[in-house]
């Protein structure tokens, strides 16, 4: 018997117990799942995409994929590390949900760690994607062909919360967390500053520091520099983080938006008051917003407000979209009837993007839980075989049944952390996050 067809079973079991008692009218009204084992259906198939799915010779997530689980032209071989660094937190949730035996996750990581310990890095950090069959880099535009520091970040992030699974296991899992401690400390961040007070996204082999892109400002990139600072061996100084990433010190805002305060200036350019949600999701996989503060504001109001404020802007609706309501809403990057495209309150085209609602879980348990019954019980042509596709748009009759691993990911790591804080504990775990939090200024109570 196959992981599918045991769940399968479970799954069955867990419907019937949820409905165990009820009466059922004379109209005949249908059974429904409880939220409980709505959510486990939804954890399983989105970490299916990385399970089942996972690209074989790497064993990491592929960057995207069609509804039947085929790939586009030229891609199937292609895979991401920050998607992927996802992937492997959602590999701890299949084993706590018992989709998957704690020794078959070790058998995955350890091909995963066989791969990312032999494909292309630059001073220590990976590119955004690689081939997955050779383990050399695929560029991701012409001069992005090197280094990619934030997505090694989320990489990083994913491989630190496996470290700390698996550090007083048997002697295989053990071993599994020392190879992680070894790339982790083989990541130059220090290198990737060019000497100065921020952090730079990219370094190409062929193109040097072309691309000039230092990070600075609020977006999703908070992971980055906290590694950066959490490092034993290429740690930067706190300067990096408060002149670098807070612009001088000036992140902070008292901006309020929709009713919200958005704690931190959006730098999401043209002066836009709030970003994407995946900004609210990305870095808050490992590290814990709750309690979590420091001299710019408090990271739970800033994620909780960002999650309202799209959810406010769907409910008001003022550009009357189609189908935008308090059971529909989320806007964040994805896929659109123009091409990728990113979604927020003041770049709107009417596409809903599921993963914007199923990862604010934490923040918005009850929103969120309207949102997902409604894709599961009203809209259930937008659900395949790795979960709910990866945007739509009633406003203009249009979906596009594709996956993508930056968005599928995020969705069972962050339920699972809403539900027990899995991922929160661990990476938060980590001594060296401890140490590197503290040296930033932030304190945390959980």
């Amino acid at each position: 018997m196959n992981n599918l067809e045991k769940f399968g079973i479970l799954l069955v079991v867990a419907i019937l117990s949820s409905c165990a008692g009820r009466q059922v009218s004379e109209e005949k009204e249908p059974l429904r799942m409880s939220d409980d084992s709505l959510l486990t259906l939804i954890q399983y198939q989105t970490f299916q995409y990385f399970w089942e799915g996972a690209e074989p010779n790497s064993g990491l997530g592929r960057e995207r994929m069609h509804m039947d689980g085929q790939y586009p032209q030229n891609d199937q071989n292609v895979v991401t590390s920050g998607g992927s660094g996802f992937g492997v937190m959602a590999i701890l949730v299949g084993v706590e949900r018992g989709f998957i035996t704690r020794e078959e996750a070790v058998k995955r990581y350890q091909k995963i760690l066989d791969f990312l310990e032999t494909a292309d890095r630059f001073h220590g950090a990976w590119p955004h994607w690689w081939h997955g069959e050779t383990g050399k880099v695929k560029p991701f535009s012409k001069k992005d062909d090197g280094g990619d520091l934030v997505e090694t970040a989320f990489l990083i992030q994913g491989l630190l919360c496996v470290r700390q699974y698996f550090k007083e296991g048997n002697e295989e899992e053990k071993k599994i967390a020392s190879r992680i401690d070894k790339l982790w400390k083989e990541v130059e961040f220090d290198w990737y500053t060019q000497g100065k007070n921020t952090l730079y996204w990219h370094w190409s082999p062929n193109y040097g520091w072309e691309k000039d892109f230092d990070v600075e400002g609020y977006n999703e990139c908070l992971i980055m520099y906290v590694l950066a600072a959490s490092s034993p061996t290429h740690g930067v100084s706190a300067d990096v983080y408060h002149k670098g990433w807070a612009r001088n010190e000036s992140i902070a805002t008292d901006r309020e938006y929709l009713g919200y305060k958005t704690v931190l200036d959006h730098y999401a350019g043209n002066d836009s008051p709030v970003g994407p949600l995946f900004w609210a999701h990305y870095s808050y996989l490992g590290l814990n917003p709750k309690g979590l503060s420091d001299r710019y504001g408090n990271y739970w109001d800033l994620n909780h407000n960002h999650a309202m404020i799209h959810y406010t802007h769907c409910v008001n609706n003022p550009n009357n979209f189609e189908g935008y309501g308090k059971n529909c809403w989320g806007l964040t990057s994805s896929y659109s009837m123009k091409g990728y495209a990113s979604h927020r309150p003041d770049s709107d085209l009417g596409v809903i993007s599921p993963t914007a609602a199923l990862s604010s879980f934490p923040y918005t348990p009850e929103q969120s839980m309207d949102f997902l019954r409604y894709l599961y019980e009203d809209a259930d042509s937008l659900v395949g075989k790795y979960g709910p596709y990866d945007a739509f748009s009633h406003e203009a009759d249009w979906y596009l049944p594709r996956y993508l691993a930056i968005d599928q990911g995020p969705i069972p790591v962050m339920i699972e952390n809403y539900r027990s804080g899995l991922l929160w504990d661990l990476f938060m775990s980590a001594p060296e996050v401890k140490e590197g939090l503290m040296k930033l200024g932030f304190t945390y109570d959980k």
